[in-house]
C-alpha cells in the first residue's frame, strides 16, 4: 500500500506501517519526552510495546499512562496530568480507541490549565476560558475505526460525581499530527470492529442530516458513508484485509471531520446509557439509529433519498434506507432492541430522558426535541418498535 501525507483537517500520515514514523512525528513537534496515553487492554499489547521500542531506538524516552477505562472519566484525565507533570513530559501521544484518544487529548489540554476540566464543557464560549498557549502538542494514533477522535476538536469525559458524559471542547484539541496505520487495527476483534464501524456510520449520518449550511461537511459525510457501505462487512469478516482496514480508518476520520456541523439524537440517547449503564458507545449508536431516523422522518426524508442515491442502494426510498440499516445490523450480529443489552429494571428512563435532552448533541437534531420525545425514543428502542 502506498503512503500518503494529507494536510486536511490536520497533518495526517497515512498508510501501512506508518507507525514506524512515530519518532519523526515527535521530532517534527519538538517532543523529547512524550506521555503515551492508552487503555488498560492495550498497555501490554504488541502494538504499544512496538511503538515504545521505535521511540527508544530514536533516542526518545516515553512515559506510559494506561489506566484509561472504556467510558473515560475525569479521574483518568487527572491521573494522566499528574503523570505528565511528574515525569516532565513535553507532549502527548494519544494511542488507542476513542477512550485512549479522548483522554490523551484532554491530558494535553489540561496539563496547562488551572480551571477544572468541567469549566470547558462545549456550551457557549466556554473554550475561551482556556490558556491556549499552555496546551501540549498532541500526536494521535487510532487503533480502532470508529470515533474519529483523531480529527475531532473535543473529548467526551464522564464526570463521576454527576454521572454525566461531558463534551469538552477546544479548537486545539485537534491533534497536530495523526498517524493512520491500518496495521494497528488488524487485531481488533469482529464484534469491536462492527461496533466502532457503526459509530463511524452514526457520525457521518448525523452530520449529513444535521440542519444548517455546510456543504464541505455534507460531501465528506456522504463519501464516509459510501466507504462504510463498501468496506465495513469486509473488515469484520476478514480482519486482515489491509485495504478494508485502511478505508474504515479513513471513514472514521471523515465522520469526525464532518460532525463539526452537528450530531443529533442518536448521540443524545447514547451518551446517558454509556454513562449510567456502561454500554459501548458504538453499540448504543447502532441500536438507536433506526428509531431516531424514523422519528425524524418528516424532516430528513429528502436527505435520506440523496444518501440512497449516493450509496447506490437497490431501494432508493426512505424505507429502503431503514431496511439497509436493519440488514447491516443483522449481518453484524447487532441487537435490535435496547432491552437486549439493558434490563428494564436497570433503565432509569426519566433520568436518562432528562440527560439526553441536555446533551450538547441534541441541538444538532433535525427536529426540535422535548424530554417526552427522548422518553418515547427510549421506550420504542426497548420494545423494538419503529416510529
Amino acid at each position: 500500500m502506498q503512503k500518503y501525507n494529507w494536510n486536511y483537517p490536520t497533518t495526517m500520515w497515512v498508510g501501512e506501517n506508518r507507525i514506524n514514523d512515530i519518532g519523526s512525528a515527535c521530532k517534527t513537534l519538538n517532543i523529547t519526552k512524550p506521555l503515551l496515553v492508552t487503555d488498560k487492554g492495550l498497555s501490554k499489547s504488541d502494538i504499544v510495546n512496538n511503538t515504545l521500542s521505535i521511540l527508544k531506538s530514536e533516542g526518545i524516552s516515553a512515559e506510559l499512562y494506561s489506566n484509561v477505562v472504556g467510558n473515560p472519566t475525569g479521574t483518568n484525565v487527572k491521573e494522566g496530568v499528574e503523570s505528565y507533570k511528574k515525569n516532565d513530559c513535553d507532549g502527548v501521544i494519544a494511542f488507542g480507541g476513542g477512550s485512549g484518544l479522548d483522554v490523551g487529548k484532554a491530558v494535553a489540554f489540561m496539563s496547562g490549565q488551572t480551571l477544572p476540566i468541567w469549566e470547558f464543557e462545549d456550551v457557549g464560549d466556554n473554550w475561551t476560558k482556556a490558556n491556549s498557549d499552555k496546551i501540549a502538542p498532541i500526536i494521535a494514533v487510532p487503533t480502532t475505526a470508529g470515533t474519529g477522535s483523531e480529527t475531532g476538536r473535543a473529548s467526551v469525559i464522564l464526570n463521576e460525581e454527576t454521572g454525566v458524559k461531558n463534551i469538552i471542547f477546544h479548537p486545539k484539541f485537534l491533534p497536530s499530527i495523526v498517524i493512520l496505520d491500518p496495521v494497528l487495527t488488524v487485531g481488533l476483534p469482529p464484534k469491536m470492529t462492527a461496533a466502532t464501524g457503526m459509530d463511524a456510520l452514526a457520525h457521518n449520518l448525523e452530520a449529513y442530516c444535521a440542519p444548517g449550511y455546510h456543504p464541505m461537511a455534507d460531501g465528506i459525510a456522504l463519501e464516509g458513508m459510501k466507504l462504510i457501505n463498501k468496506w465495513l462487512l469486509e473488515a469484520v469478516n476478514n480482519g486482515s484485509n489491509i485495504e478494508a482496514r485502511m478505508n474504515m480508518l479513513t471513514a472514521a476520520s471523515m465522520g469526525s471531520t464532518a460532525f463539526q456541523k452537528g450530531l443529533g439524537a442518536i448521540h443524545s440517547l447514547s451518551h446517558p446509557v454509556n454513562a449510567l449503564n456502561n454500554v459501548h458507545h458504538g453499540l448504543s449508536n447502532a441500536i438507536f439509529m433506526p428509531y431516531v431516523l424514523t422519528f425524524n422522518k418528516d424532516v430528513i426524508e429528502n436527505k435520506i433519498l440523496k444518501i440512497c442515491d449516493y450509496l447506490e442502494l437497490s431501494d432508493k426510498s426512505f424505507s429502503g434506507f431503514i431496511n439497509w440499516v436493519l440488514e447491516l445490523r443483522k449481518k453484524l450480529d447487532m441487537p435490535h432492541k435496547l432491552s437486549e443489552v439493558i434490563n428494564e429494571k436497570d433503565l432509569q428512563i426519566d433520568r436518562l430522558s432528562k440527560m439526553a435532552l441536555e446533551d450538547p448533541s441534541t441541538g444538532g437534531n433535525p427536529k426540535k426535541l422535548t424530554e417526552a420525545d427522548m422518553k418515547a425514543m427510549y421506550q420504542y428502542s426497548m420494545s423494538g418498535t419503529l416510529f
